[in-house]
């Protein structure tokens, strides 16, 4: 039996008993059914969200592992050298590049013929 129709069976039960709400223990018992309800409610939506939660989750745990796999795949699609980490110098490949090559900044080139 669910939460919610637990608390709909006690209060059949407490609607059955016919108490008088008047007085200060039917007023309790009434405020008791009151707050159980609102409870099972509150309760009802935290288990909704968190199953929500637990799908994001396996999305995003999904999306992760196929970025993973694309950003730290062990093959080198830029050559036909078998071992390239595109930092090798056994290859022609224009995607690797020596790590000793310097980049010529075009501002300095001017500056200094100037």
């Amino acid at each position: 039996m669910a939460l919610k129709e637990k608390a709909a069976y006690l209060k059949g039960l407490a609607d059955g008993l016919d108490f008088d709400k008047t007085t200060a223990e039917g007023k309790l018992i009434a405020a008791m059914l009151e707050l159980l309800d609102e409870m099972t409610d509150t309760i009802d939506a935290i288990g909704e969200d968190m199953e929500y939660l637990g799908d994001y989750i396996e999305e995003i745990d999904k999306d992760l592992g196929e970025l993973e796999e694309y950003c730290y795949e062990d093959d080198c699609d830029c050559c036909d050298c078998d071992d390239c980490d595109c930092d090798c110098d056994d290859c022609d490949c224009l995607a690797c590049i020596d790590d000793e090559f310097e980049f010529d900044d075009e501002d300095e080139e001017e500056e200094e013929n100037e």
